[in-house]
């Protein structure tokens, strides 16, 4: 409502009074003024119908006296006297008072208003003619009203002038226990107000919250007000002023019914030689609740014998006894802390292997300490397996020579572990492993220590699945299926929305964004305008910069942009949990107006609530999976998959789950879209753009056959055939990939010099080395008719070797003696580059030989900082290294691959070659990168005439294919044409 300047809300021409400006009482000042009236008064006695109003009247010092009928204390609304200046009813009543503050002042109007208000919370009846009985009154809020009605302005005056009124500060109850002449109990009530002792006959309970003392003086009456927390049991004696009486014959019943309950709201004293005995401490109770997908909820609670049950936390409820409470927690507490490492929280749940943990050791630990448990839902067994592991390695026929098959059996108790959850837990580096028939063990065992280093290897190699495989004619029928899958609606969405490149010539520039607070260098510029073109035809691709060029900067560009042009849904980022900081602070420091979520666990707010006002919400590859249903179930504005070399297998739990993500775009971001094969890049095409190549068998047939095994149809020729598929191959990814090196895009970045640094072997090492390498030769050789059924033996072979190449100490402690030439080097140039200033990075594969080297170090006094995959806070180590605090840095090539800038750095070390090539070159990227102002050397240790020439040799024919692909004549970091975007539709 919009009113003219020259009028007022009420129309009243005159308007209000100018001193309501300055916050002055204005015409309060001369409204009547009010008091709340307080009268003693007495009810006769009910008579046959107990529903029929009672007559009240005043009550007089001789009724209080003789203890007629019953006393009640009233109240009502009084007004002064214009005429006399006394205190009368007058037009006083309580709905006039509430309804009229032109005539009583609004402050007291209100005042008078919110004292019914609260009496009548409670008090539906007893009333008589405008008196409000106060007995009857429940709530607290009484007394904390009362005493502001001072501050209104409101005295609390009696209606009779024989009688005086006082509103104490607070009273106290205590009781006593006697013995009778008789034999008999008596317990009497106690009490006094502020401190005064008084008799109790003469207070009287108002509710639970307080009292009121009536003391007759001759022919006058002094009635005092005090609060005071009450209990039935309290009120009891307070209307019994002779005390209540225990016969004998039920003593031992009250003692362990009533005392209880009184004691523990109230002092009680024993007189004349009577015991009272302890009261029985409060027992906790664990209510558990078993509900589906291995989860227990739980939540304490104390139960105090016959009295019911109260909260876990303190509380003000009658019945408890908080220094029993607080002692009863301690003592939980240590107990909760010891098994579980944690606080002890009064409620909570725990999932999977946690709760099969805490159902066998922690609930039975409970309840040995007297600790009640009560179950609801279908309680789940489970059986904590103890037993040592015996691991037994069977062959299995294979169904393709480039990939083993192993038969890997477990057994502990007598159980068989099933190889797929096994290998899962393995390779996630979790600490325990929960079956689905509630087994559950600890894989912290040497016996499992071992398999899981042999099982990252593997997986490294790519030459693992994660499971066994199924036979050639299954193969056959699955790849089928999988070939109609691919061919349903989201391949076929995905080539409609494709066809709208059809008539794009080329990638327009687009602005930057204004929300951007970066300078995009031109390289980045044209990263940002290429996403920004498959945005705007909905379409995804791989952006596969070379580390340290700033992919992140480039997609945050695409999604302020995405936000500016009036996208309102959000960006789902998912990456690896060590990069999560990254992105965050650089989402912080780049693009600082976008609400960003950061979803890092399973637990708390449903993600459908926590989404609806954020841009961007960024979370890991773990939890993608684990809360796959949550994520699936919104539609979002675009996925990024940042480090997207994680899901580069379409048959993992992982890509499956982000495959089932709704997205208008997908986008992967990483620096090796291909790193053992091009059926990694075909997976990440399967996310990015559906439609591309829709049958993986055919993928398999028409491009890794001829390009990467040779396999020519046998009417062709193997070399033209052979560069006619990979010409096509790359024709047909040119537009949805785009690469770029450091050496074409960043020439100011000072040059990378890498070194083989060759190391001879000590005698004895050699001498060992040259034992060990023909009994491992025979072996192998034995095993070598039938690879595929011992390909895993081999390995086994081929990893101690290498391990044997840098330390015997790592085979056989009692070989630590013989030392490592590695490490001597390594040692001297530490030691010469710590003088001159530098700082280096070294990397191995082995986190013992990183154990080792880090001995070394300490034994010279030089600092360092160690990260591996069992590195907690590992932020904190980054940011201490790059402070300045070492001068060495050693990392496991596995741990610190990915998600870690380091350019204070500018020396690297690898200590052992692996035979990915890509993951050496992101290891030596770690400082590479922009940033860096110095020139950056490399040196790849590698032990002469050992397993790790032929290791280096195989590194090189790798990188030779991904060259091939990606990097032969910089065609992916070239702009876009027309005929690069008719390629997408080759046939």
């Amino acid at each position: 409502m919009i009113l003219p300047l020259d009028a007022s809300p009420t129309g009243d021409p005159s308007g209000a009074d100018w001193r309501s400006l300055l916050g002055a009482p204005g015409r309060d000042a001369a409204a009547t003024p009010l008091a709340l009236g307080i009268e003693l008064r007495i009810r006769d006695a009910s008579g046959t119908n107990p529903w029929a109003a009672r007559p009240q009247r005043t009550a007089t010092p001789r009724d209080v006296a003789k203890r007629t009928g019953e006393v009640v204390l009233g109240i009502r609304p009084l007004e002064r006297s214009a005429a006399t200046g006394a205190w009368v009813q007058g037009a006083a009543t309580w709905d006039a008072v509430r309804r009229s503050p032109a005539q009583y002042g609004r402050a007291r109007s209100r005042w008078f208003a919110d004292l019914l208000s609260i009496a009548r919370d409670t008090l539906l009846s007893g009333t008589a003619g405008d008196w409000l009985v106060v007995d009857l009154i429940e709530s607290a809020l009484l007394w904390g009203h009362l005493r502001t009605a001072a501050d209104a302005g409101i005295p609390l005056v009696a209606v009779q002038k024989s009688t005086t009124v006082v509103l104490a500060e607070v009273a106290e109850i205590t009781a006593s226990v006697e013995r009778d002449d008789d034999g008999d109990l008596r317990v009497r009530a106690q009490a006094a107000i502020d401190g005064r002792p008084i008799d109790a006959g003469a207070a009287r309970p108002i509710g639970l919250t307080g009292l009121y003392e009536v003391v007759p003086h001759g022919a006058r009456l002094r009635i005092t007000l005090a609060e005071a927390p009450l209990t039935s049991a309290v009120r009891a004696l307070l209307g019994a002023p002779g005390g209540v009486v225990v016969p004998r014959d039920d003593e031992a019943a009250f003692l362990r019914d009533a005392y209880p309950l009184l004691a523990r709201r109230v002092a009680v004293r024993a007189r004349h030689g009577v015991e009272l005995p302890a009261l029985p401490p409060p027992r906790a109770v664990l209510l558990l609740s078993f509900l589906r997908g291995d989860t227990v909820r739980y939540a304490f609670e104390w139960d105090y014998r016959g009295f019911g049950r109260v909260p876990f936390g303190t509380g003000a409820e009658a019945v408890r006894d908080e220094g029993a409470e607080d002692a009863g927690r301690r003592a939980l507490h240590e107990l909760w802390s010891s098994h579980l490492g944690e606080d002890l929280a009064p409620s909570g749940a725990f999932h999977d292997v946690a709760a099969a943990e805490f159902v066998t050791r922690v609930v039975p630990a409970l309840e040995s300490d007297g600790v009640i448990v009560e179950v609801s839902g279908r309680r789940k067994a489970y059986r904590e397996l103890t037993g040592e592991p015996e691991i037994i390695v069977e062959a299995v026929e294979s169904t393709d020579p480039d990939w083993f098959d192993l038969g890997i059996l477990v057994r502990i108790d007598g159980r068989t572990i099933p190889f797929q959850p096994l290998f899962t837990a393995l390779s996630q580096g979790r600490k325990r492993l929960l079956l689905v028939d509630g087994s559950h063990f600890s894989l912290a065992h040497p016996a499992l220590d071992r398999l899981r280093e042999l099982l990252d290897e593997a997986a490294q190699l790519d030459e693992w699945e994660t499971g066994p495989r199924i036979s050639r004619s299954q193969t056959a029928l699955w790849e089928d299926f999988e070939d109609l899958a691919d061919e349903a609606e989201p391949a076929v969405a995905w080539r409609e929305l494709a066809d709208g490149l059809r008539s794009a010539d080329a990638v327009p520039e687009v602005a930057v964004p204004s929300g951007l607070r970066a300078d995009l260098r031109p390289y980045q510029k044209a990263g940002f305008d290429w996403l920004a073109f498959l945005w705007g035809h909905r379409l995804g691709g791989i952006l596969a910069d070379d580390m340290g060029l700033g992919k992140t900067l480039q997609l945050l560009a695409l999604i302020q942009h995405a936000r500016e042009t009036g996208e309102e849904r959000p960006f789902l980022v998912i990456v690896p949990t060590s990069v999560l900081a990254t992105w965050r602070s650089e989402a912080s420091r780049f693009v600082p107006s976008l609400r960003l979520l950061v979803r890092d666990t399973t637990q708390g707010v449903a993600l459908a609530d926590a989404i609806g006002a954020v841009d961007v919400v960024l979370t890991t590859y773990a939890i993608a999976r684990l809360d796959e249903e949550s994520f699936a179930a919104h539609r979002w504005a675009g996925l990024v998959l940042d480090e997207a070399q994680f899901v580069k297998n379409p048959a993992t739990k992982v890509h499956r789950a982000i495959a089932s993500f709704p997205a208008d775009a997908t986008f992967a971001v990483t620096g090796t879209p291909m790193e053992n094969s091009l059926s990694e890049l075909w997976a990440l095409l399967k996310l990015t753009a559906p439609g591309l190549f829709p049958s993986a068998r055919k993928f398999r047939e028409t491009y890794i056959q001829p390009i990467e095994e040779g396999k020519v149809p046998e009417n062709e020729e193997g070399a033209p055939y052979r560069q006619r598929r990979l010409d096509q191959l790359r024709r047909r990814i040119r537009p949805l990939v785009l690469r770029r090196t450091k050496e074409l895009v960043a020439p100011d970045l000072p040059a990378r010099q890498e070194q083989v640094l060759e190391v001879e072997l000590g005698s004895a090492h050699r001498a060992l080395y040259e034992t060990v390498l023909q009994r491992e030769r025979q072996k192998v050789l034995g095993l070598l008719d039938d690879l595929d059924r011992h390909r895993f033996i081999v390995f086994r072979s081929l990893t101690l070797l290498r391990m044997l190449s840098l330390a015997p100490g790592l085979i056989d402690p009692a070989d630590a003696k013989i030392g490592s030439r590695k490490l001597d080097v390594l040692l001297e140039r530490i030691v010469e580059l710590q003088a001159e200033g530098h700082r280096a990075l070294v990397f191995s594969q082995f986190t013992s030989f990183l154990d080792l080297a880090a001995a070394r170090l300490r034994a010279a006094g030089i600092p360092f900082a160690h990260l591996d995959g069992s590195t907690r806070h590992r932020q904190d180590v980054v940011d201490g290294f790059r402070a300045g605090e070492q001068p060495v840095f050693l990392i496991s090539l596995k741990a610190g691959g990915f998600g870690l800038t380091v350019t204070e750095a500018d020396y690297v070390f690898l200590l052992d070659p692996w035979w990915n090539p890509a993951a050496e070159a992101q290891a030596a990227d770690r400082t590479h990168r922009i940033g860096q102002t110095r020139q950056v050397f490399v040196y790849r240790m590698i032990a002469t005439d050992t397993i790790e020439e032929k290791v280096l040799a195989l590194q090189r024919r790798k990188a030779r294919l991904f060259t091939a692909v990606l990097d032969d004549e910089a065609l992916f970091a070239r702009s876009l044409t027309a005929d690069d975007i008719r390629g997408l539709f080759d046939s």
